[in-house]
């Protein structure tokens, strides 16, 4: 793992969230000096032809772009030519524990905001077009060359059909060529046009941004399973209507009393977000352990080695609260720290000794596949 200071090009923490976090670019040469990349061109496309990954495949021709969306076969790749395509493919940290100890040098950031490490890979030409990205993204060059141009135009009108959000009128305002090891930070809705300057491996670490929208949908279906309003729509001493088509002001306070009952406080709103942020994509599944240990077993493994998050697990915390994988847990307040270090960091060595209620929990997670023992 990197130290800070030369992952931020010389900058402490302290200095990169207060001066270009959600604010502006910053361009760091050699902020990975010995990064050649963690997979080659094959690789990936061997990737993107799994069921288990989410990729895309972009070609460029005659000024129109189009999109295709796996999995893939081998042979999609095999006529492409050697310019003007790109292939990207999500979620490498899911796959490839390279990949997941990659992401660990970007700690600063909260793990609740962290999304993913997208890796793509393009010949001379290759792009996506001038385009905005709604998140803060880390842009690690591996393989090859891109040239990376930027603009902070306010004007995001975007080309009318086009399969990709690609801007009508990119006006480039600075532009370089990173290589293998340099890296670029740029903040959400900055305009940015990536092009291959030769065979090119560009890795993306990017990091969410939920609209308030979007969370206030899915607070509401989180609450639906939780609240319980007795009684039913009553009126025995309902009188004949005059127009029969009216919604009468004595049917309407009932419904007022009964929404009014309706109530939330903020753990509700920490369990949630919680849950939310934590939550695997649809696409991500868990492999339960096939000859999984017995809980004593288990709980004799413990002693003698470490566990581990499944690369594909999210696991928060939150003042005694435990959030893995959509999940709500309620941690013993001695238990809390030793499962707040395993979310820091993702593992945790041999525990010479265990609470009960930690170690059941530990079991569960581990017959779910959430976890392994290392």
């Amino acid at each position: 793992m990197k130290t800070i200071p030369s992952l931020l090009g010389g900058l402490s923490v302290k200095e990169f969230l207060r001066d270009y976090w959600q604010k502006k670019p910053l361009l760091i040469r050699q902020a990975f000096p010995a990064f050649k990349g963690l997979l080659n061109p094959q690789q990936l496309m061997d990737m993107a032809c799994t069921e288990e990954v989410q990729a895309r495949l972009i070609t460029h021709r005659r000024g129109k772009f189009t999109l295709l969306q796996s999995p893939f076969e081998p042979d999609d790749f095999d006529n492409l030519g050697k310019t003007m395509w790109t292939v990207l493919v999500q979620g490498i940290n899911h796959h490839l524990p390279e990949a997941a100890a990659l992401l660990k040098n970007f700690s600063f950031i909260p793990h609740a905001r962290l999304d993913d490490l997208m890796v793509s890979y393009a010949p001379k030409g290759g792009g996506v077009g001038p385009h905005f990205d709604s998140y803060d993204v880390f842009l690690l060059q591996g393989l090859g060359h891109r040239r990376w141009q930027i603009s902070s135009q306010a004007d995001r009108s975007l080309v009318e059909g086009a399969p990709l959000r690609i801007l009508q009128d990119f006006r480039v305002e600075q532009e370089w060529v990173l290589e293998a090891g340099d890296m670029l930070y740029l903040p959400p809705h900055y305009a940015h046009n990536g092009i291959a300057e030769d065979d090119c491996m560009t890795y993306s670490i990017g990091f969410r941004t939920p609209a308030f929208q979007e969370l206030a949908e899915q607070f509401l279906v989180y609450l639906q399973d939780r609240i319980e309003i007795e009684g039913m729509y009553a009126d025995p001493d309902l009188k004949r209507p005059k127009h029969p088509s009216e919604i009468s002001a004595a049917m309407l306070r009932q419904v007022k009393q009964a929404i009014k009952q309706v109530h939330w406080d903020d753990e509700d709103i920490t369990n949630f977000f919680g849950c939310y942020m934590s939550e695997p994509k649809p696409h991500i599944f868990f492999g339960a352990p096939k000859r999984p240990l017995s809980l004593e077993k288990f709980r004799t493994a413990l002693q003698k080695h470490g566990i581990s998050l499944d690369l594909k697990s999210q696991m928060l915390c939150h003042d005694g609260w435990i959030y893995m994988n959509g999940e709500a847990y309620r941690s013993d307040q001695r238990d809390y720290p030793m499962l707040r270090t395993l979310a820091d960091v993702r593992e945790l060595p041999a525990h010479p000794s265990c609470s009960a209620a930690m170690c059941e929990l530990l079991y569960q997670w581990y017959l779910d596949g959430y976890i392994h023992l290392t």
